[in-house]
């Protein structure tokens, strides 16, 4: 489901840019290519120009472009599945060990905790 959201959401993105780069401004811009500028009749988008056409669409990929941002939000909040190694790290008990404060020499329990005197030796 994420996946096919982002797909959505960055076709959307690309869309709405193309369609503002496409409008007409105050200077005629990339949108009197497509007839917004020539106020002819004979144009792609007829008399009026692309001008409704435009605001329409950008309305529309704007709508879009928040409801997919939403849902986004909104599906990357749910917790995550947690993986078979995560669960089995969470089921394993740690057993706790005997305390041994630091800087004391841990001894094996076969070996006496004090040397016996070396017979013969001073």
């Amino acid at each position: 489901m994420y996946s096919i959201v982002i797909f959505f959401h960055i076709v959307i993105c690309i869309l709405l840019i193309i369609v503002v780069l496409l409008q007409q401004t105050k200077g005629g811009g990339m949108g009197s290519v497509f007839g917004g500028g020539g106020g002819g009749t004979d144009t792609l988008f007829g008399g009026k120009g692309a001008t409704p056409f435009f605001v329409r669409l950008t309305t529309g990929l704007a709508i879009g472009f928040f409801v997919t941002s939403l849902t986004l939000v909104l599906v990357s909040r749910r917790p995550r599945p947690t993986s078979a190694v995560e669960r089995g790290m969470q089921e394993t008990p740690v057993q706790p060990g005997p305390h041994i404060p630091e800087g004391q020499p841990v001894i094996p329990e076969d070996q006496p905790a004090f040397p016996e005197e070396i017979p013969g030796g001073e």
